[in-house]
Parts: C-alpha cells; structure tokens; sequence
C-alpha cells in the first residue's frame, strides 16, 4: 500500500500516482467545512476597532440573513464574506468569492466577490476613495443583490446589541455547503437570481 507519491517532479507521476492522491485530496475536502469554521473564529484575532469583532460581525450578518428567511447560500455567503480579512486584507472579497465559488450559486459569489466596491457607497467619500464605485456594475444582473446585500446584512452588521446566533448555529449549513459537488450546474444556476430575503 502506498504511503506517498513516488515522484519528485509532477511530470514524473504515473497513473498510480495520480489516483493514490485524488483519495488523499477527496478526503482532505471532506474536511473543508470545519476548516472554515476554525478560520471563521480566528478572525477574532483580526482588524479591530469596531464595537464589535469582526466574528461577531460575520455573525451578525448571516444572523441577519437568516432572520431575513434567506436561503442556505445566502446565509453562508453572509457567514464567509470577510473570511479572507486575516490573510487578504486588500483583497478578502476575492479571496472570499473563492472559496464559496464551488459550492453556492453564482449569484452569491458574485455578489461576495463584488461587495468590497459596492461598500465604497458608505465611506470612500470619506477616505480618498471612488464612493459611487460600484456604478462601474450598473446594469449587471447582479447588481442589486450586492446593493441589498450591503444595505441590509453587511453595513448594519456591527451592532454590539443586536442578537447574534453563535458559531455552532451555521455549522450544519456550513457543512451542507461545501459538501455539495463542487461546479454542480445545479447549484451554480448561472445568470438564475433568488431573492435575498423573503421578508
């Protein structure tokens, strides 16, 4: 039984290679959920200056979500869409979009993606910054999700008394998420909206 790879070089790799590390890399996969969650509470040990943590304004804004009767790539995206501001702070609605692309439909990732530009409404005016940036989106399907997405879940989501659900609440949401099949057209739905809420 192979315990790793023979080669040093990928262009060295045989067939047996190959298929000995597709199951090493479907079970690791198998463990991206709780990997998020982890990172998720690290984000604690992130920016500050908030009256809240940045934890807690993941929370609040997939809490929000969720009180909204979003649906369960709604909330997630919600829950992860500052996930990269511990190791992308210039770019963490990317890095983001990126780890939620496979799994939730591309509505929400677009919109995860996009949200950095669409938060400029709120405060570039303030800092040096481009405030109507996200007009250069006028027009994309898309572009009234991310709106709404700021309006209701992001910008409003630092709250120190708003009732926040904890960590362990999404876990299960988490983990129907990313153990879908990933790029599954079925749940890309590509160019397909669903409403942010149901309110």
């Amino acid at each position: 039984m192979m315990e790793r790879v023979k080669f040093t070089q990928m262009k060295d790799g045989d067939k047996e290679d190959y298929e000995f590390l597709k199951v090493h890399e479907t079970e690791y996969a198998k463990g991206t959920a709780n990997r998020l969650l982890t990172a998720l509470v690290e984000l604690d040990e992130s920016l500050s200056g908030y009256q809240i943590t940045r934890l807690g304004h993941s929370l609040q804004a997939a809490t929000r979500a969720w009180n909204d009767t979003s649906d369960v790539d709604w909330i997630v995206s919600a829950l992860l869409h500052d996930i990269g501001d511990i190791y992308a702070p210039y770019n963490h609605d990317e890095y983001a979009a990126t780890i939620l692309r496979p799994f939730v439909r591309e509505q929400c990732s677009w919109t995860v993606e996009k949200h950095g530009d669409f938060q400029m409404i709120y405060s570039g005016h303030l800092v040096g910054g481009n405030q109507n940036k996200r007009d250069i989106y006028n027009g994309h399907l898309y572009f009234q999700d991310c709106a709404d997405f700021c309006e209701r879940w992001d910008q409003a989501s630092f709250d120190p008394d708003y009732t926040t659900k904890p960590v362990e609440f999404f876990r299960e949401m988490v983990t129907e998420v990313f153990e879908r099949k990933p790029y599954d057209p079925k749940v890309i739905r590509a160019s397909k909206r669903v409403p942010l809420y149901l309110l």
